[in-house]
């Protein structure tokens, strides 16, 4: 026997024989001992947003259950004194008490994916609206309502993750952490004049030098989730992925802006050896976020340097991520066998594809 069978694992569902919680325990059970990362097509990396219809009709619902009850209580994140500070608190306590019970059922009890990361983003919501109902009680001002609502809804949400483990959480949390941080430097009277004040280093202010520290910081996070499921058949790789999503374009988006605002050919030569390096960094820890994040500086460079040439460029780098997609199995075993031994790279994805002919041991 290979393995477990879907569909009598259903069937027992079907039949009451067993939960849905346990149909899912066992399936994942049954892929971390045949070694589910061999017998993926490729080594793919997974990726989940949703099940089935039925998820997206159940988030549906969920997101019109939600949005009647903002408009009905007045709950707002831009504004609180229309319904005042107490009702504000009361209501969004309210809003994030039913999320934890509805996250019993749908992420505990049915282990739905699409649910769970709706309903985390609404405790986000609703604790940050807390969080802002009790800051406007201590009278402060729109940065200190602001980083408070943001820093009560990260720690909040640190506990629910704990609690429910949506990986989606992850990148809720990393979003608040930047938002806190962010907003500690606006308290103190430190506001961007431009959105790119945030990932331009030779701007004015600390705020891409946050930016960049947030984002190694995110990464080196993501990596221990990763380094810690080689594999890839836990929750801890899915958290590692959304951590990766907002730690990518915060490194990427700093180092290239600052490096193509420079303007010189040197500078723009440096971009390109950035985003190829950072390239074989994602290709080495098996993610693809990093090199999503470097393709907009690449399409830029193009129109900026090659003028008459940039849609040959567009078309090349297209044909490019085309046959990398295709082949990154392949390209990835060449990289890392040729690489030379460094620390982790051994608690890193596996590089070797399995021949149909070859027995799993």
């Amino acid at each position: 026997m290979t393995g477990v069978n879907r569909d009598d694992i259903r069937a027992a569902v079907g039949a009451g024989m067993i939960s849905e919680a346990q149909a899912a325990s066992l399936v994942a059970l049954s892929d971390a001992r045949r070694g589910v990362r061999e017998h993926m097509t490729g080594l793919d990396e997974p990726f989940e947003l949703y099940k089935g219809f039925n998820e997206i009709f159940i988030v549906v619902g969920l997101s019109i259950f939600f949005a009647g009850w903002l408009g009905l209580t007045g709950l707002s994140l831009f504004e609180i004194t229309s319904i005042g500070y107490i009702a504000t608190m009361v209501y969004a306590a309210l809003a994030a008490g039913a999320v934890i019970l509805l996250a019993r059922y749908f992420t505990l009890k049915r282990r739905m994916v699409a649910p769970s990361i709706a309903l985390a983003i609404f405790f986000g919501i609703s604790t940050a609206q807390f969080g802002m109902g009790l800051s406007w009680m201590l009278r402060g001002d729109l940065p200190m309502t602001l980083t408070l609502g943001a820093g009560l809804s990260t720690v909040l949400l640190c506990i629910y993750y704990a609690v429910f483990r949506v990986p989606f959480a992850m990148a809720l949390i990393a979003l608040g952490v930047f938002a806190t941080c962010f907003g500690i430097i606006a308290i103190g009277g430190t506001l961007p004049d431009d959105p790119r004040d945030l990932f331009l280093l030779s701007a004015e202010g600390p705020f891409a030098v946050l930016t960049i520290v947030l984002g190694l910081v995110g990464l080196a996070v993501a990596l221990r989730f990763d380094m810690s499921d080689p594999h890839r058949v836990t929750r801890r790789s899915s958290s590692g992925f959304w951590l990766h999503v907002i730690a990518a374009p915060a490194i990427v988006n700093t180092v290239s802006l600052t490096l193509f605002d420079i303007g010189t050919v040197t500078a723009q030569l440096m971009v390109l050896v950035f985003v190829l390096a950072m390239a074989i960094f994602a290709i080495a820890i098996d993610r693809r976020s990093f090199l999503v994040s470097g393709v907009g500086y690449i399409v830029a460079l193009a129109f900026t340097v090659m003028e008459g040439a940039a849609f040959l460029s567009i078309f090349m780098l297209g044909l490019v991520l085309i046959v990398l997609g295709a082949q990154w199995e392949n390209i990835r075993r060449a990289i890392m066998n040729t690489l030379p031994g460094f620390p982790g790279k051994t608690r890193l994805p596996p590089w070797d594809i399995l021949t149909p002919e070859e027995p799993i041991t």
